[in-house]
């Protein structure tokens, strides 16, 4: 018998580590690692102040009450929690989710909302049915890593849209769809975060929510709407969904991930009709159903619980900690670094003053123990070296603030080598990317 790991056993080409690297799918070569997974390990050592995952606070959740909800739940419907259920989702959530979407303006039906495990997966099935290799996929600059890692994986091509304060910009969406048109590019997809996004924590303004709406409609082009923070403004206020515009040409995704338990996984796609039925199909071949212990946990939590007082309380603790980071910053980083500055969230996108790089300077961050994630990683095509973005929902204020001052202290050795070496700049004060009238 020939021995598994010998040199005929294996595929040809392939090696020890992997005797099977010639026998992958040429999808999987999109199957990359992202810079934020990378920093866990590190981030997560005590010692280390981590402004790099964005982790909602659960521990602000009344657990005692969620024990209460989940055993009641388990006593009255554990037989139906514990059993396979709809690869659809469950009915009664689907009609609680739609209640959900209101807040943002959405009149959604539940027979076209699809329950997923956790908006990821939303965002796959959608990649999944209407994406052929090659086909292009819109992006704001920057965009979500996960969706990036999506797009990859289905071998899309990625192309970046410019964004300003407020949001993605009309003219830069309009140039770079008539570029493609010509070079015979096949547009699928346009994906958003239009509010509180993820990384740089812009909301776009309603003008150019209607705008990019309407470019993408008249070229035939699909919006996928994710919308994970929508509840979370820090002044209460639930900017208008797209989805709201238009019931035909925006797909949008929505978790209770930041507004309950990123640990349930319970997120959902609103779809068009068709769509919809598409969208069933392959989440059952994924999973067949998505789990029902976890739907029927929230549907509980809805029905029994003054939810929105508990997102009121997470949004007071996010903007505490926005305010931290924001006041910290203003302090102690140096002239020519800039930020963003959030109205809801869990993300502010700082730029480096000029000739540093956020990649380069990661390991000596980790040195000093702080933590962030590099630009790069929200781009697909290597831009991002002088941007990092810092998350502010998870650590204390006060350990927000001991983050900031150790960044500050590695951003001004970097620059200190920079001037050494000959690259001086004279910089601007240091201060907000883009000015918040209602800070002076």
């Amino acid at each position: 018998m020939t021995p598994v790991n010998s040199p005929a056993a294996m595929p040809r080409g392939g090696s020890r580590l992997d005797p099977w690297v010639d026998s992958y799918a040429a999808r999987s070569a999109g199957l990359t690692a992202s810079e934020i997974r990378a920093l866990f390990a590190v981030a997560s050592r005590p010692e280390v102040v981590s402004l790099a995952g964005g982790m909602p606070f659960v521990s602000a959740l009344p657990l005692d009450i969620l024990a209460d909800t989940v055993a009641a739940m388990i006593r009255d419907r554990g037989a139906v929690a514990l059993q396979y259920g709809s690869g659809q989702g469950d009915e009664h959530l689907r009609e609680q989710i739609c209640e959900v979407m209101q807040l943002s303006g959405i009149n959604g039906h539940p027979d076209d909302v699809v329950v997923t495990t956790g908006s990821q997966m939303a965002l796959d099935l959608v990649v999944r049915i209407f994406c052929d290799p090659g086909d292009v996929v819109l992006v704001e600059s920057p965009s979500y890593v996960g969706a990036l890692g999506v797009f990859r994986s289905y071998q899309c091509r990625i192309v970046h849209v410019q964004m300003d304060d407020d949001g993605l910009s009309p003219a830069a969406l309009t140039e770079t769809i008539d570029r493609l048109t010509e070079q015979g590019a096949r547009i699928k997809l346009l994906y958003t975060v239009p509010t509180y996004q993820n990384p740089s924590g812009i909301t776009a303004s309603p003008d150019r929510r209607a705008e990019m709406l309407q470019i993408a409609a008249r070229h035939n082009i699909l919006v996928l709407e994710d919308d994970p923070y929508c509840l979370l403004g820090f002044d209460g206020h639930v900017p208008q969904a797209i989805r709201a515009l238009d019931d035909q040409a925006v797909v949008y995704l929505g978790s209770f991930s930041k507004t309950i338990a990123a640990g349930l996984r319970v997120g959902w796609a609103l779809a068009p009709h068709g769509v919809r039925e598409k969208l069933v199909l392959a989440a059952e071949a994924a999973v067949l159903c998505p789990a029902n212990y976890a739907q029927l946990t929230v549907a509980e939590y809805l029905d029994t619980q003054p939810w929105l007082d508990q997102v009121k309380v997470f949004r007071e603790l996010y903007r505490e900690r926005r305010d931290a980071l924001l006041g910290a910053m203003a302090a102690q980083f140096p002239a020519g670094t800039t930020w963003t500055v959030p109205e809801g969230g869990f993300y502010s996108w700082v730029t480096l003053p000029e000739g540093l790089d956020a990649t380069a300077m990661l390991p000596r961050a980790v040195s000093s123990l702080v933590a962030y994630v590099p630009g790069t990683g929200f781009y697909s095509d290597g831009q991002g070296r002088e941007s990092l973005r810092l998350s502010y929902c998870y650590p204390e204020p006060e350990r927000i603030v001991e983050g900031v001052r150790r960044l500050a202290g590695v951003i001004e050795s970097e620059l200190d080598v920079a001037h050494t070496f000959g690259t001086d700049h004279v910089q601007p004060p240091p201060g907000p990317a883009f000015p918040d009238p209602g800070m002076s």
